[in-house]
């Protein structure tokens, strides 16, 4: 019955709510452990910016104009749940009447896509890590939100242009991935490549571009992974068999491209290692990510191949062009998001599934989407749409802002961010008592042995 909600289904999404919050954070580890041992918690920072800053500017209007009264098609009125004005408590969400998303309350609906836009724009800093100040990073951020994020996620989501053209994105191949992913490539235009004292020799320079900390790299990846589930999977904004279906595409599609980048690499006579495990694992999500809920279980498996040597091999063109995307966000994220959104058009279910009266039980999204040529090519030209905006607005933005204020640091700030810019380290040795006692050469052990129960202040002579 209209204005009811779901006990079960309101369970689930608030328990997917919080797994997609929670990627975020994973995400600032995967980041973290990839850079430098001197720019961890820049690019950390950079990561929990976003997650005050972009909820902040989702309640306040970033909701209303992704999802409030179409205007043309364009955007959304700022006006119709500003500051979450008219988002149900205690009923679905609705608008004049109509309930937009039935059996959950309107409220959880807008918390939850509030998680997906935290994390798009923390997706970019991977590209540009270690060259963007705190304070430009933060206008950037709000300006892409306005003028990417929040138009697009209207346009594919919200009642825009392209869904009444008939686009379907499960879970974010084009709003997420894409968008992040294209700006991140517009990004490197402007930014240039990070920073590399010419006096060091080419096994130096391999060595600074080196991750420091793996195991910081496989968290994040596990945390990035467990969170899929409930971006991917509560996407279907239902406990059902399509919200199981899309779970299960995301654990195959990530294994399978897992596999597939450890394949490639040792054919191409690399040791396969942790790191190409987990990168190849956050393609193969990302891919499946927009067919998720969709698509067969033994498409997911195709898409996991395709992600591993379609991503695999735009990382290494982007290398081998002079293009210093620090962490792969382009390969990994904007082609992969772009190769899931098309290739949906391919692999979804058949025919038969079109209609929710006749559909057979084992189609997973009955009444949506089904393959044909048709939808191949509408798939692929709204992302593509949506890649080219992203990136021209990204670039524009970006010039506009590095013609007024610095949006690099110095070269002599890149070395050590954390320090420059930051004021803190990620790694601080503390000397231990007996260090203290004996930095000056006038303390020996017996004289601690005696001086048993004093404080180190104490112990330590003026």
């Amino acid at each position: 019955m209209a204005g009811t909600v779901d006990s079960g289904d309101t369970a689930f999404m608030f328990i997917s709510m919080a797994l997609v919050q929670f990627m975020t954070p994973g995400l600032a580890f995967f980041y973290g452990g990839l850079v430098r041992s001197t720019n961890v918690i820049a690019i950390m920072l950079q990561n929990y910016i976003s997650l005050g800053l972009v909820f902040a500017l989702w309640y306040v209007v970033l909701f209303s104009l992704s999802f409030g009264e179409s205007l043309g098609g364009v955007i959304g009125n700022p006006f119709t749940f500003g500051f979450f004005e008219n988002v149900a408590v205690r009923g679905p969400l609705e608008l004049h009447g109509n309930v937009l998303i039935p059996d959950i309350p309107g409220i959880l609906y807008a918390a939850y896509q509030g998680m997906f836009a935290v994390i798009t724009p923390a997706l970019m800093t991977g590209a540009f890590a270690d060259r963007f100040r705190v304070g430009p990073y933060l206008l950037f951020v709000t300006l892409w939100m306005f003028l990417i994020y929040g138009p697009v996620c209207h346009w594919v989501w919200g009642g825009g242009w392209m869904q009444k053209w008939g686009v379907w994105d499960f879970a974010g191949g084009i709003v997420v991935h894409a968008t992040s992913g294209f700006s991140a490539l517009a990004s490197l235009l402007v930014l240039g490549s990070r920073y590399t004292p010419k006096h060091l020799a080419d096994d130096e320079i391999e060595v600074r571009q080196q991750p420091h900390n793996v195991p910081f790299t496989a968290l994040g990846t596990a945390i990035l992974w467990f969170g899929w589930f409930g971006f991917n999977g509560g996407s279907a904004l239902a406990s059902n068999g399509t919200a199981v279906v899309a779970a299960l595409n995301s654990q195959i599609a990530g294994s399978v491209a897992m596999v597939g980048w450890l394949s490639i690499d040792y054919f191409m006579g690399k040791k396969p290692g942790l790191v190409s495990a987990c990168v190849g694992a956050v393609a193969g999500l990302a891919t499946v990510t927009p067919a998720a809920g969709f698509i067969q279980p033994w498409a997911a498996f195709l898409l996991g191949g395709i992600a591993s040597c379609v991503c695999y091999s735009c990382v290494e063109l982007l290398s081998r062009s002079g293009f210093d995307d620090a962490l792969d966000v382009w390969g990994v994220h904007g082609m992969g998001g772009f190769t899931g959104t098309a290739l949906l058009g391919l692999l979804a279910d058949s025919p038969l599934c079109g209609s929710v009266a006749t559909a057979e039980p084992w189609c997973v999204n009955p009444g949506t989407v089904t393959r044909s040529a048709s939808q191949f090519f509408l798939q692929l030209a709204c992302v593509s749409i949506v890649s080219v905006y992203s990136f021209c607005v990204a670039f524009i933005i970006l010039k506009l802002q590095d013609s007024f204020c610095q949006v690099r640091p110095r070269k002599s700030e890149e070395e050590n961010l954390d320090a420059t810019h930051i004021g803190e380290s990620a790694y601080v040795t503390h000397k231990s008592d007996q260090q203290l006692l004996s930095s000056d050469g006038s303390e020996d052990d017996s004289e601690v042995e005696k001086s048993d129960g004093l404080s180190a202040r104490q112990l330590v002579r003026p």
